[in-house]
């Protein structure tokens, strides 16, 4: 899904392995592994998906950097 965000351009959840996929305004996208749905949920609800981004998601899961 498409967000509102001056960092983050896109969010998409996978329920089924608890992926987490984030896309930047760079073009870059990760995978988070092990995200719990209520963060996911959270994240998406987030006034700052930058800011919340920053402090409960980045450095907190397991990630890989996708190839474009």
């Amino acid at each position: 899904m498409q967000v509102e965000s001056a960092a983050i351009s896109a969010i998409r959840y996978d329920h089924d392995r608890a992926k987490l996929f984030v896309r930047f305004h760079d073009g870059d996208e990760y995978v988070y592994v092990g995200v719990p749905g209520e963060v996911h949920r959270s994240f998406v609800e987030a006034d700052s998906k930058g800011r919340f981004f920053a402090y409960e998601i980045r450095d907190q899961y397991p990630y890989n950097k996708l190839e474009a």
